[in-house]
């Protein structure tokens, strides 16, 4: 049976409204990541994103919930890589979030959000809650596989590497616009694995990225 002419209206309504509100999004994420939370201002967005305040208003009742979905949504539409779970696996993550950090506006936005949480009134931890919960499904494969050291305890383990990436990012931003991130991840890791690798897996793993050479011609193996 054919919809009704009402009910076609009604579902392009609906996606009109759900393209609108992902364009918002991400021109709130570029603003934000561009200028932060204080600078920005929903004037400035709206117009960024193309839109009347009205529209703007419709879907987001104010700046502060704005910054929230953004900071809350930073890994919407990342596609990790591929291959089997575990210490590789992990690794890969980490060097693909690193080459996103240079150009996806969500997760940069997002992430600069996340540091500046104080600055309207949030201490919200899910965004580095969701990457603690990636890692620590990687490390826990990794850890039934034997790749992990005995000592390795993949609760503390997963919470310390988002820890660690967090500061590399942030000071990498600070210090290069992040243009230096993807070595700083090298040598994070070339630093982390002779404590958290079993000997078994140490010699090959490659860090950079699955075929990937390093930036002075040789593969970064750990």
């Amino acid at each position: 049976m054919e919809s009704s002419p009402a009910g076609r209206s009604g579902a392009a309504k609906q996606e009109r409204a759900v393209r609108t509100r992902a364009t918002i999004l991400r021109a709130a994420a570029e603003v934000f990541d561009e200028v932060g939370f204080s600078a920005a201002s929903i004037r400035l967005i709206s117009k960024h994103a193309g839109v009347t305040l009205g529209a703007l208003y419709f879907h987001f009742s104010s700046k502060e919930e704005l910054a929230r979905e953004v900071m809350l949504s930073q890994g919407d539409g990342l596609t990790l890589p591929d291959g089997p779970d575990g210490l590789q696996r992990l690794i890969d993550i980490t060097v693909y979030l690193a080459e996103q950090l240079r150009t996806d506006p969500m997760l940069r936005g997002g992430v600069r959000l996340a540091v500046e949480q104080g600055a309207f009134d949030m201490r919200e931890e899910q965004p580095y809650q969701q990457w603690v919960d990636v890692f620590r499904a990687q490390l826990a494969v990794a850890e039934a596989a034997g790749e992990l050291s005995g000592n390795a305890d993949v609760d503390s383990l997963a919470w310390l590497v988002v820890a660690t990436f967090s500061g590399t990012q942030l000071l990498s931003q600070v210090t290069t616009d992040r243009r230096d991130l993807s070595e700083r991840v090298h040598t994070l890791w070339t630093c982390l694995l002779p404590g958290v690798a079993s000997d078994t897996v140490r010699g090959s793993l490659v860090i950079g990225g699955p075929a990937r050479p390093a930036a002075d011609g040789r593969e970064g193996t750990a």
